[in-house]
């Protein structure tokens, strides 16, 4: 699989919240003393048993990798039985046998369905589209991280056996929307829903090609990176904010500006204003967050001050940066400096 270029996925973070559900799984299927120790070698901290800062890929990436070994769980508590080791190697020599792209979504349900005990995983098809269901086999509450990771499992892993990013139609969940919906934009290339019977993930099927040949360096390859080949989308098409940040990321972003993205996507500039509110989000609030990741990024580095920060972000002063960073992530600079490894 060709490795694309670079893109402002590298630099996306999602809210304290969002990660705070896979704490809890965490907590469940750790010993005493050991989810602080994970923490501090991912680069993540807590306050009052919750964390307080934005998180990195970088950082979902190395807490994966350090519990999913320490803990024996690939799946980090986030199902009733715990995934044991090896269990991803063995899926992904499954489905990389698979002579269609739909079949590897079947090989992906049955494989699954031999591990989960509270969850079924159903297959949708029609002519045009493939689907995936969780549909619940007890009462249990749904686990909101579990659910989204492995609902963006199936389509990483599809994504690498085409040697393309899939189209995903749509992503639903079955439980109600949080208050941080908008970090499930940087997660799914796609429209999302809450409240749903059950959580879901709809492919665009229909015109996909024929599986490439993944080789063992290559499987190897995807096991070792996990989850960072599958966890985040690539921002290549989908989402009109999606495509908007792309845009911002490539171009000379502080003189941006609504009428500029949409001369580049080839909407006018109410077309791409109402496409934004569809999506609860708007030009400004966009550039906002890749100045906050940005900024983030640059911060953990150390490599750069806060008044060099202040002014690659567009800020005509630090005092502006410091109101504008806390109102973007309720901490000042500072304590995203302390808290770089």
């Amino acid at each position: 699989m060709q490795i694309p270029p670079p893109d402002s996925s590298s630099l996306a973070t999602v809210s304290p919240q969002f990660a705070g559900d896979w704490l809890h799984a965490l907590r469940k299927c750790s010993e005493e003393g050991q989810l602080a120790t994970f923490l501090q070698r991912a680069g993540l901290h807590l306050a009052e048993g919750q964390l307080t800062h934005r998180v990195t890929l970088d950082q979902i990436v190395r807490l994966y990798q350090i519990a999913a070994v320490e803990t024996g769980d690939e799946m980090t508590g986030l199902w009733s039985r715990p995934v044991r080791p090896r269990a991803l190697q063995h899926l992904l020599t499954t489905v990389r046998e698979a002579s269609t792209l739909p079949a590897a979504l079947h090989r992906f349900s049955t494989f699954w369905n031999l591990l989960l005990d509270d969850y079924r995983v159903d297959l949708t098809e029609d002519t045009t589209s493939t689907g995936l269901q969780l549909v619940p086999q007890g009462s249990q509450p749904a686990q909101r991280f579990g659910h989204m990771l492995i609902l963006k499992l199936a389509h990483g892993l599809l994504s690498w056996l085409a040697g393309y990013e899939v189209p995903v139609r749509a992503v639903q969940f079955a439980f109600e929307r949080p208050a941080f919906a908008q970090d499930y934009a940087v997660i799914f290339p796609a429209p999302v829903s809450f409240g749903a019977r059950w959580s879901a993930i709809d492919f665009d099927t229909g015109s996909a090609g024929l599986p490439g040949h993944r080789s063992n360096a290559e499987l190897n390859d995807f096991l070792a990176r996990a989850p960072r080949d599958w966890i985040f989308t690539g921002f290549r098409e989908h989402t009109q904010s999606l495509k908007v940040r792309e845009f911002l990321y490539r171009s000379s972003w502080e003189n941006c500006h609504l009428a500029d993205a949409a001369r580049a996507l080839s909407v006018t500039p109410r077309t791409l204003m109402r496409r934004l509110e569809t999506e609860d989000t708007s030009f400004q609030a966009i550039k906002d967050g890749l100045r906050r990741d940005l900024a983030i990024r640059d911060l953990q580095s150390g490599l750069k001050s806060i008044e060099e920060i202040s002014q690659d972000t567009g800020f005509s002063s630090a005092a502006n940066f410091h109101r504008a960073f806390r109102r973007w992530t309720g901490a000042p600079p500072s304590a995203y400096r302390s808290a770089a490894i």
